[in-house]
């Protein structure tokens, strides 16, 4: 362990924004627990299971919501990252040197090919990395599904088990719709991005709510929800939301209008979606969503300088550093884990925490009993398994030049940045193996980092 600690923290370049991939760690790991925790199952008549959650039984348990429901941040950190990796091209694009050969006449030189090549080959690697993930996830649950329903599982009970597992795919389409947007979305303010945004937000809740207009109008929110914070994201990658009093102005904002919209106009108190609910605020996302995100995007930008500062530990840097590598697969795989978990205890009834009506607070003890072993399957998904050279953090593979280390603070460079870091050394799952192939985390593991 002190070893890989040590071969971490030397890889790792000195302007890497270490604060960035801490909030990308936190937000995980907070949607993982609160999933996690609000996903249960209850048998019902004729052999059937359905979905059921705490929070329609425990409303005490409703400010967990407001802890755990973390995506904004995650969607923040991803606007940020992918206007780091893509605006060194942008930045250059356009810019004419007479002394190149490029841009004489209004044609296309030979740099500007170049850095309209280099813009598209790095948005290419972050689609393949985004979605790789998803491809055993989709087989894995097809395969499930089709050996119950050879088993004569109820089609409910089917469905009950898998929709949770598969319901992660909804954050990778809407977050590669936004990463395939991004080279376009660098062309407008990102500001002016973010109020047409949550303009739309608005006028489709008023329409949806205030106007009685018909439930499907709101899933334009999907992608407008969601853009918000990551138009907030690029625009700090351009160097906007540097100043204190404007995170503490969106926190203070974001939140009041998030209470506002609960207490005073019936939004649903619970940020995450409650088994049953009329209403759900991230199903689609609602206006009390979007401006909790504004909230939290506050937040991340107040404490982003004090986690920086703990990065430097070179222990807590390593946990954080390996969370990175594997972000997206941990976040498509891990309501897989309790799903498959509950599917092999099926034939065993009722079982404390984990099939039964959540509606006593005993519940709750038993389900964190649970968690260490949901933690155990999902570890499965980092087995380590071959997988080709890659770059060690900030330096390229020879003879192919690959960007360097992602996320500096300060004014974007003039040279490349490196999108995703690869540890390389002995692998973790062969002790002893001496090897330098790079660390590698199972199923997707080319594909984690948003």
């Amino acid at each position: 362990m002190a070893d890989l600690v040590s071969r971490i923290e030397a890889a790792t370049p000195a302007d890497r924004d270490r604060g960035m991939d801490a909030l990308r760690a936190l937000a995980i790991l907070g949607v993982v627990a609160g999933h996690w925790l609000v996903t249960s199952w209850v048998h019902g008549p004729g052999g059937r299971v359905r979905l059921s959650s705490p929070l329609a039984h425990l409303p005490a348990l409703t400010p967990a919501s407001w802890v755990l429901q973390t995506l904004a941040v995650f969607f923040f950190v991803g606007g940020y990252a992918a206007a780091r990796s893509l605006r060194p091209a942008a930045d250059r694009h356009g810019r004419q040197d007479p002394k190149d050969g490029e841009g004489q006449h209004g044609r296309e030189g030979p740099k500007d090919r170049h850095v309209r090549e280099d813009g598209s080959r790095r948005l290419r690697a972050r689609m393949r990395r985004l979605l790789g993930p998803a491809v055993p996830l989709v087989l894995v649950w097809a395969g499930t599904a089709a050996g119950m329903a050879l088993r004569g599982t109820p089609v409910e009970t089917i469905r009950s088990m898998a929709l949770p597992a598969v319901g992660p795919l909804w954050f990778l389409a809407v977050f590669a719709a936004l990463t395939a947007a991004t080279p376009l979305l660098l062309r407008v303010r990102p500001g002016v991005t973010a109020v047409v945004a949550f303009a739309v937000v608005l006028g489709t809740d008023l329409v949806r709510f205030g106007l009685g207009g018909p439930a499907w109008v709101g899933w334009a929110n999907l992608v407008a929800g969601w853009l918000v914070p990551y138009a907030l994201g690029i625009a700090l990658a351009g160097g906007m939301l540097a100043s204190r009093r404007v995170a503490a102005g969106l926190l203070a904002c974001g939140a009041a209008g998030a209470v506002t919209l609960v207490a005073g106009f019936g939004y649903p108190a619970s940020m995450v979606g409650v088994t049953g609910a009329a209403v759900s605020n991230l199903g689609p996302p609602t206006l009390a969503a979007v401006c909790f995100g504004l909230a939290q995007v506050g937040l991340a930008l107040l404490v982003r300088e004090p986690l920086t500062r703990l990065m430097r530990r070179p222990r807590v840097w390593a946990a954080v550093a390996l969370v990175n590598l594997s972000a997206m697969t941990i976040f498509l795989w891990h309501q897989t884990a309790p799903s498959l978990i509950a599917v092999a205890a099926l034939r065993f009834g009722d079982v404390p925490g984990l099939l039964g009506l959540p509606a006593e607070p005993a519940w709750i003890a038993y389900r964190l009993a649970w968690l260490p072993v949901f933690a155990a399957v999902l570890a499965l998904a980092w087995l380590p398994r071959p997988a080709p050279r890659r770059p060690v953090l900030g330096r390229p593979v020879p003879k192919r030049p690959v960007p360097e280390g992602p996320v500096p603070e300060g004014p974007v460079p003039e040279r490349p940045v490196q999108e995703r870091p690869v540890l390389e050394g002995p692998s973790p799952g062969r002790p002893g193996a001496g090897s330098r192939g790079p660390v590698s985390a199972g199923p997707g593991r080319a594909a984690d980092r948003p």
